[in-house]
């Protein structure tokens, strides 16, 4: 009897061990799993950090910019080289450590990265620029910008409502020159018989005559002092056919933005009279504005922009000014009486005040570019030439006067005034332009700059079981 209480005892034991071992065994794997899980997470979080710090060095010191480059400097642009960093990684947070490899120890999870791969990415260069807009919008948060939004604002709303920016002054002075030479001047006959016609002998002819020269010569006298920097521009972000991300920013660049935009242009940017060591083009600003592939083609542009406003607000000025256009008249009413043509008098005055216009302007814009102010609209203390002084403007060149505005205001509206998308583009290239000049980053380009990972990371292990999982990572402020 006791020996089959004690057989009972036995096998009852037995089976009790058996359960409780195997709860403690599934128990155990309910651990291990649940480890495999937590280390998985903990491993694709640190991995994905650790490729964003991988940031652009150069990107971020000259613009404050946060991407990969997804070539490391090393001219092959590939997300794949993103991709085997990632894996990297991945791999070195599950190795085990020298010691634990000398002594061939094992831990209860044994994991191993059995594949990385990026699902999904953004690039600078996505949806028209989007990506390089929100990390610029980023970078210029809290910047103090509210007197300066309504300064450049105020002064554009000058310009338009004064239709500085509609007003062809040139195409009006040729008009006039049409109807000058459509009259028909007298003839006079040589004692050898010829004849010849009678010339006007027109004092605006000598002014106009140096319209040809083109604005920018004539305010500038020292050439030298103007870069001669050319680049290829199909080398860069706004000319080549772009790499394209996933689409996993799709954001845009809302109108409201623009000012805060071209705040950052101006801090970052060089323009003519503020070169930057740093800078391949002198004149980005102005690159920004009119897109040339050199620098003296911008600057060029920006001065006969120049020329068109102020031509428009001297005229209005000039014409409205009775004592100089009594000047005018009185000198045009000589030469039409020696011609026996009163109705040339009109003509010939407007004529005069055209010219007028055209030498005042070139005062201004070598004012401008000398580093002095000039009023949007002129007055009797700002306006510098004299009628006599105009016949030999070049030599009468104005200062500062006393009041209004500099260059970089006027380089400013009409940055305003530039197509914020055109503008984006060609930041884009003048980013380029410069990384490049950089150490190790000859070959830089923003269309694999990686601003958003989307990566998917599987994980095995040594006793079967796989975990995998996926995260989205980016550069947030």
């Amino acid at each position: 009897m006791k020996s089959q209480i004690k057989g009972y005892i036995t096998v009852f034991l037995s089976l009790s061990i058996m359960i409780i071992l195997s709860l403690v065994l599934a128990l155990f794997q309910g651990a291990r799993i649940g480890a495999v899980r937590m280390k998985t997470e903990c491993v694709a979080d640190i991995s994905l950090n650790s490729v964003l710090s991988e940031y652009s060095r150069a990107l971020y010191e000259q613009y404050g910019l946060l991407m990969v480059d997804a070539s490391y400097g090393t001219g092959n642009h590939s997300i794949t080289n993103v991709q085997e960093h990632l894996r990297n990684y991945a791999q070195k947070n599950f190795d085990r450590s020298r010691a634990g490899g000398l002594m061939n120890a094992q831990t209860m999870t044994a994991m191993y990265c059995k594949d990385a791969r990026i699902s999904g990415y953004s690039v600078a260069t996505d949806n028209n620029m989007a990506v390089l807009s929100r990390q610029i919008m980023a970078y210029m948060e809290g910047e103090p910008i509210g007197n300066l939004m309504s300064s450049v604002l105020e002064n554009v709303g000058s310009l338009q409502s004064g239709e500085l920016d509609t007003i062809d002054v040139d195409e009006l002075a040729r008009e006039n020159q049409e109807l000058i030479d459509s009259y028909e001047l007298p003839v006079i006959e040589k004692e050898n018989g010829e004849k010849e016609i009678i010339s006007i002998g027109n004092p605006a002819d000598v002014v106009n005559s140096q319209r040809g020269i083109g604005a920018l010569n004539l305010a500038i006298k020292d050439k030298s002092s103007i870069s001669t920097v050319r680049v290829n521009l199909q080398e860069y972000a706004s000319r080549r056919n772009l790499n394209r991300g996933t689409g996993l920013d799709e954001s845009g660049i809302s109108g409201g933005q623009n000012l805060i935009f071209d705040q950052y242009y101006y801090e970052k940017c060089s323009r003519y009279g503020a070169e930057l060591e740093k800078s391949l083009l002198k004149y980005q600003l102005e690159y920004l504005a009119y897109g040339q592939d050199s620098d003296y083609a911008n600057l060029e542009k920006m001065a006969r922009t120049l020329l068109f406003w102020r031509q428009a607000s001297n005229m209005l000025y000039l014409f409205g000014c009775e004592a100089k256009v009594s000047e005018a008249e009185l000198l045009a009413s000589a030469l039409s009486i020696i011609l026996f043509l009163p109705e040339l008098k009109d003509p010939i005055k407007y004529s005069i005040l055209f010219a007028w216009t055209f030498a005042e302007s070139i005062s201004d814009l070598h004012i401008l570019f000398s580093g002095g102010r000039v009023p949007l609209f002129k007055s009797d203390p700002t306006w510098k030439l004299s009628l006599t002084n105009m016949f030999s403007f070049r030599d009468h060149l104005g200062s500062d006067c006393g009041e209004g505005l500099y260059y970089q205001d006027y380089l400013r509206m009409k940055l305003f005034l530039t197509d914020a998308g055109t503008k984006l583009r060609r930041m884009a290239d003048v980013i380029e332009m410069d990384v490049r000049r950089t150490d190790g980053n000859s070959s830089f380009k923003l269309d694999y700059c990686v601003d958003i990972i989307r990566a998917e990371l599987e994980i095995g292990t040594r006793y079967g079981y796989e975990a995998s999982i996926e995260r989205i990572y980016g550069y947030e402020r």
